[in-house]
């Protein structure tokens, strides 16, 4: 049986949004990146790693962390509900 990204990917946790929160998701980890999408209300995301960046204060506190959820795709740790005010994915990188 071989592994690879797919069934390493579909092993991932899903974390929750903010509820009520369109939650912008930029090319890097921080506010002065480009949007390159916007996550619908209601969205739970997969966290690949996660890296220290812009600070950023939202509904779970205020964090420099940032969540890497696909390639090129950060969003804000401060809205996602991770149950933790750290790290809770390998370092990015």
């Amino acid at each position: 049986m071989l592994l690879g990204t797919a069934s390493e990917a579909a092993a991932l946790p899903y974390y929750p949004v903010a509820d009520g929160v369109q939650l912008n998701v930029r090319s890097g980890p921080g506010t002065s990146y480009a949007i390159v999408r916007t996550l619908p209300v209601g969205a739970q995301v997969p966290i690949n790693c996660q890296t220290p960046g812009t600070t950023v204060t939202g509904p779970y506190g205020t964090s420099n962390i940032w969540d890497n959820i696909s390639n090129g795709q950060y969003v804000s740790d401060a809205y996602v509900k991770t149950g933790s005010d750290g790290y809770v994915a390998p370092r990015c990188g």
